[in-house]
């Protein structure tokens, strides 16, 4: 949808204040506790910084959820759920724009104190928001009884009606088990793409931003039969036409270089569903992969990030074997025994490097 119009001017109209979602401002919220959080990092700061960038919108959901976070500074668990419960305006609200949120910012304040609370996942029952933290996994048993396992860090929002069952992952990682139900088709929504089925087993993996080791999205069908589609004109995940995926398919969109609005690369390969699908079991299994696909892909499961440094010509290694998700420093020191490195414990960080002469 395009932005307002002014009357007779054909401009958008510049006093109209940016359309905040609840989806947003749930979003803003998980950004705000994170960066409030003892795990802050410079990514971390990167990442909110370009999700900001998104819209006017989540610019103003995120300057709206500082405010609540620092209004606040008393605010229990128990009455913030008693506010939202209630209805009632934000604790503090003061200013135009807390008069105009008042439906949805005593949310957002209960929304930060389970958060800061350290329960590390978000279950937003009135609108069926779903986030988990780092190295976090959580099981989701829908009205309809398909199950939705999340993987470590995602957020994905579910809609259920007569007519159609709806699930929009915003990032990360969940594998899907659809109960059967030919009346209602299910439909999973991740950038730009969607996958259909009635009653199947997938997994859905999505990079909400750019990630230079990964592609954009990744579908692993197990059992049954899905198509995987573009959603809508526009995006930055859209694949080219439909594709039928057989039970061990993959399809791949994209990847870092994915231009908005252009069709996005496909590919379709057959991977080792056991290693695709091994986070359930809290393992990560690296078969002859570069270390820095390797090291990003330990970082998803862990506060403590693994980084390869600069000018130690590391890039060309590669790494196999089993690790448990969460466990960065026994990778390290795994791949630092395999390859004559070095770990460094650092600023919050290991650091792999080769052995100064």
């Amino acid at each position: 949808m395009g932005q307002p119009q002014a009357a007779g001017s054909g401009r958008p109209a510049p006093d109209d204040p940016p359309k905040v979602t609840r989806e947003i401002a749930a979003e803003a919220a998980v950004w705000v506790t994170r960066l409030h959080g003892p795990g802050r990092t410079r990514q971390m700061e990167l990442e909110c910084l370009a999700w900001q960038q998104r819209s006017a919108a989540h610019r103003e959901a995120f300057e709206r959820c500082t405010e609540t976070w620092e209004s606040v500074p008393r605010l229990t668990l128990a009455n913030a759920f008693a506010a939202a419960q209630s209805g009632g305006a934000p604790l503090g609200a003061v200013g135009a724009w807390r008069r105009q949120a008042a439906r949805w910012a005593p949310g957002i304040a209960a929304v930060l104190v389970v958060l800061s609370g350290g329960l590390g996942y978000l279950e937003w029952r009135d609108r069926d928001l779903y986030v988990t933290g780092v190295g976090e996994q959580r099981l989701v048993v829908l009205d309809d009884g398909s199950r939705l396992t999340l993987n470590t860090g995602t957020a994905l929002s579910v809609d259920l009606d007569a007519a159609r069952r709806s699930v929009t992952v915003e990032r990360g990682e969940a594998l899907f088990e659809v109960a059967k139900d030919p009346d209602r088709p299910f439909v999973v929504r991740a950038g730009e793409s969607e996958v259909e089925a009635l009653g199947t087993v997938f997994t859905v993996r999505y990079a909400a931003m750019p990630e230079p080791t990964a592609d954009r999205l990744a579908v692993t069908l197990i059992e049954g039969r899905v198509a995987v589609r573009p959603a809508e004109p526009g995006g930055d995940a859209k694949p080219v036409g439909v594709v039928t995926m057989e039970a061990g398919d993959r399809v791949r969109v994209g990847g870092a270089e994915v231009v908005r609005d252009a069709p996005a690369a496909i590919r379709v390969d057959r991977p080792d569903v056991e290693q695709v699908t091994a986070w359930r079991r809290r393992q990560v299994v690296f078969d002859d992969d570069l270390l820095p696909q390797a090291v990003a892909e330990m970082n998803r499961y862990s506060r403590t990030p693994i980084v390869l440094l600069d000018g130690s010509g590391l890039e060309g290694l590669r790494v196999s074997g089993l690790y448990g998700t969460g466990d960065a420093e026994g990778f390290a020191n795994a791949v630092a025994n395999l390859h004559g490195l070095q770990v460094r414990h650092h600023d919050g960080r290991l650091e792999l490097t080769r052995p100064h002469p």
